[in-house]
C-alpha cells in the first residue's frame, strides 16, 4: 500500500465526518426528546419525580464535603461537564475554527448577539409585570443539541453552510448564557474558596508545560476548581468552561503526521507491539488534547448527561390548574415570545444589516431565507433555558409556568424552523457550491502540463506547506504517466492561510518563478523541503535553480503576483473549497480517495460523461 492509498481526500474525510455527525445529532436529539417526555409522563402520573429528585446525596474532597440532593447534583455537577464539552468548543472554535475567519465570523457572531439581546428585550416587555423579569436569562440560550438535532431531523437541502453558521452562533450564544449566569446569577462570593478555585486554574494552565502526566493533573485540578467554585457561591457548573478554556488546541504538526506515517510502515513492515504501541501513542499525541477530549467526551454529553437533564428538569405537573395559570400567565408568554419572535427577528435582522453595510459576507449557498430558518430553530433554548429557570426563579409555581413557556417555545420554534426551511427547498432549490469546477481549465491562463487540448483534464486545488499536497504529487506523476498526451494536469493555488502561514508567500514564489520559466523546478524544491519555506529559503531556492534574484525579489512583492494568487482564493472561496488538495475531474469536483487506481478510474469514467 503507498502512501497515497494511506491518506483520505480532505473532501471524503469531511463527508464522512458530516454523515457520522448527522447520525449522532439524530440520535442524540431523539434521546433528549424520549427523556423530556419521561420526565413530562413520570411527574404526572407518578407522585414519586419530586422524592426521587430530593434525594440527599454527599459529596466529599477530603474533609470537606458537600451535601446535594439529585437534583442540584445533576445542575451543578453533572452539567459541569456539558459545560466543559461547550468550553472545548468555543476554544477550539477560536483557536483554529471558525470564529478565526473574520469576514465569515462576524456575521453569525453579531447575528448571536442580536440573538442574546432582542430576546431579553422582548421577554421583559411581556413578562414584566409577572414578578420574574429579572429571569430574562430564560431566554438568550439556544439549544445546540436540540439545534443541530433538529436540522438533522428536517434534513433541509445541502445543511452544510447552514449548519456552520449556526454552530458558529451557538458557540458565541454559549458565551453569552455562561457571561450571564456568571454576573448575573451568582449569589454572594466567598473570597476563600475562590482564591483556591483561581489558584488551580493557574495551575492548570502550565499542565501542558509537562511533559508526561498531564491527564491525573488535569482531572484532579478540575475538581479542586470545582470545589472551590461551589464553596464560593458560584454556579459550580462555570468550573467546567473554566477548564476548557485553558486546554491547549492546535492543528496537528505536520512532522508529528509524518512521524505516524513513518511509525505505521515500520509496523508494517515488521509487526510487533512495540511498533504498535509507538504508532498509537504518536497517533494520540499528534491530535491535540482539546480535540481528543471533545471526541471522548462527545457521546457522554449526547447520550447521557443531557438526557439525565431533561429527566430531572423537564418534569412539569401539566394539570388543568398549571395549565390554565401557564396559558394566561406573562411569564409563560414573555418565554415564548423571546425565544420564538426575539430569536427570530433578532437573527434574522442582523445577518440582513452586517451583510448589507458590508462589514461581514455569508458562505457560498447561504441565503436570507435559510438564516431565517436557521433562527427559527434557535428558539429551541432547552438545556440552558431550563438551568436558568432552577437559578434564577424561586417560586416553583413560577418555575412550571417559564418551564411550560420553554417547552411550548420549543415546539414553536422547531415547527416554524421546519415550514421556513422546507417551504424554501420546493420554491427557492439551491445548488451544493463547489460541486461544479467554477472556471474551466484556460490555456491560456492556467499552469499545467500536457497538451492544452488534452481530452480529460484534471484540475487540482493546492497549498505548498500542506502534506496530503505533497504527497500528491506522486499520485499526479503515476496519473499522467498513465494517460500520456491525453490529459492536462492543472494546478491552482489554494494556500490555507489560517493553518500555514508561508503558503501564500509560497504561492507567490511559485509565480515569480514562472515569470522566467522555473515554476516546476520551484516547486520541487518547496515540495522537498515544506518545514522550509520563509522568504530567505526561497531565495535560496531561486538562487540553487538560477534565477535572478533580483527579479525574483520584485515580482515575489509584486501586486500582479499577488493578484494572481488572489484570483485562484476568490474561485476556490466562492465555490466553498476549505482543503487541499482538492481535485476536479474535468469540471466535476472528486469525492473520495485520490490514490492513483482511484483517480485513473475516475477520469475514464469522465470520457463518456
Amino acid at each position: 500500500m503507498s502512501d497515497a492509498d494511506m491518506t483520505i481526500e480532505p473532501a471524503m474525510q469531511r463527508w464522512r465526518r458530516a454523515v457520522a455527525a448527522t447520525e449522532s445529532e439524530q440520535m442524540g436529539a431523539m434521546l433528549l426528546l424520549t427523556a423530556t417526555i419521561v420526565a413530562i409522563a413520570w411527574a404526572n402520573i407518578s407522585g414519586s419525580y419530586e422524592r426521587f429528585w430530593s434525594t440527599d446525596v454527599k459529596l466529599s474532597l477530603g474533609d470537606s464535603a458537600v451535601h446535594l440532593d439529585l437534583y442540584h447534583l445533576v445542575n451543578d455537577a453533572l452539567m459541569a461537564f456539558f459545560f466543559f464539552a461547550v468550553g472545548l468548543e468555543v476554544k477550539r472554535e477560536l483557536t483554529i475554527g471558525a470564529l478565526t475567519d473574520r469576514s465569515r465570523a462576524i456575521v453569525p457572531a453579531a447575528a448571536a448577539a442580536a440573538g442574546l439581546a432582542l430576546p431579553a428585550l422582548v421577554f421583559w416587555i411581556v413578562a414584566g409585570s409577572s414578578g420574574a423579569a429579572h429571569a430574562w436569562g430564560v431566554v438568550i440560550s439556544t439549544d445546540t443539541a436540540f439545534l443541530v438535532g433538529a436540522l438533522a431531523l428536517i434534513r433541509p437541502s445541502h445543511p452544510a453552510r447552514l449548519r456552520v453558521f449556526l454552530l458558529t452562533l451557538a458557540v458565541v450564544d454559549d458565551i453569552g448564557a455562561l457571561g450571564a449566569i456568571a454576573l448575573f446569577y451568582t449569589d454572594e462570593v466567598r473570597v476563600g474558596p475562590l482564591a483556591v478555585a483561581l489558584a488551580a486554574l493557574a495551575l492548570i494552565a502550565m499542565v501542558r508545560f509537562l511533559p508526561s502526566g498531564r491527564g491525573p493533573l488535569y482531572t484532579t485540578l478540575a475538581v479542586v476548581v470545582w470545589f472551590g467554585l461551589h464553596e464560593a457561591g458560584v454556579h459550580a457548573t462555570l468550573a467546567g468552561v473554566a477548564v476548557a478554556l485553558l486546554i491547549p488546541v492546535a492543528e496537528p504538526a505536520r512532522h508529528d503526521v509524518e512521524r505516524v506515517v513513518e511509525l505505521t510502515r515500520a509496523f508494517r513492515q515488521s509487526p510487533n507491539p512495540a511498533y504498535a504501541a509507538a504508532a498509537s501513542r504518536q497517533l494520540r499525541d499528534s491530535i491535540s488534547i482539546n480535540e481528543r477530549l471533545q471526541r471522548s467526551f462527545g457521546p457522554y454529553v449526547a447520550y447521557v448527561i443531557l438526557p439525565v437533564f431533561a429527566l430531572a428538569n423537564a418534569g412539569v405537573v401539566l394539570d388543568g390548574p398549571t395549565l390554565e395559570r401557564s396559558l394566561t400567565s406573562s411569564l409563560t408568554w414573555g418565554v415564548v415570545a423571546g425565544l420564538v419572535v426575539g430569536k427570530l427577528v433578532g437573527i434574522t435582522g442582523a445577518t440582513m444589516l452586517v451583510r448589507r453595510t458590508g462589514i461581514g459576507v455569508l458562505a457560498p449557498g447561504l441565503t436570507i431565507g435559510r438564516i431565517a430558518g436557521g433562527a427559527a430553530l434557535s428558539g429551541i433554548g432547552f438545556t440552558i433555558s431550563l438551568l436558568i429557570v432552577g437559578i434564577a426563579i424561586e417560586s416553583p409555581a413560577l418555575q412550571d409556568e417559564a418551564r411550560v413557556g420553554v417547552l411550548m417555545a420549543s415546539v414553536i420554534a422547531f415547527v416554524l424552523g421546519w415550514l421556513i426551511l422546507s417551504s424554501l427547498d420546493r420554491r427557492h432549490p439551491v445548488t451544493q457550491p463547489g460541486a461544479t469546477l467554477l472556471r474551466p481549465f484556460d490555456p491560456r491562463r492556467d499552469h499545467y502540463f500536457g497538451r492544452p487540448d488534452a481530452p480529460l483534464v484534471l484540475v487540482e486545488y493546492g497549498d505548498f506547506e500542506c502534506p496530503f499536497c505533497s504527497k500528491a504529487t506522486g499520485m499526479v506523476t503515476e496519473v499522467v504517466n498513465h494517460f500520456g498526451d491525453e490529459i492536462a494536469w492543472v494546478w491552482r493555488h489554494l494556500p490555507l492561510r489560517q493553518h500555514h502561514p508561508h503558503a501564500e508567500l509560497a504561492a507567490r514564489a511559485y509565480e515569480a518563478a514562472d515569470r522566467q520559466g522555473r515554476r516546476n523546478e520551484m516547486s520541487g524544491m518547496m515540495w522537498a523541503n515544506q518545514d522550509h519555506l520563509e522568504r530567505l529559503d526561497l531565495v535560496r531556492y531561486a538562487d540553487e535553480i538560477g534565477l535572478d534574484l533580483d527579479r525574483f525579489e520584485l515580482d515575489l512583492d509584486s501586486d500582479d503576483v499577488a493578484e494572481r494568487v488572489a484570483e485562484d482564493e476568490e474561485d476556490a472561496d466562492l465555490m466553498d473549497l476549505d482543503g487541499t488538495p482538492t481535485f476536479f475531474v474535468g469540471t466535476r469536483r472528486h469525492i473520495g480517495h485520490w490514490d492513483a487506481p482511484t483517480m485513473i478510474a475516475a477520469l475514464e469514467a469522465s470520457r463518456s460523461s
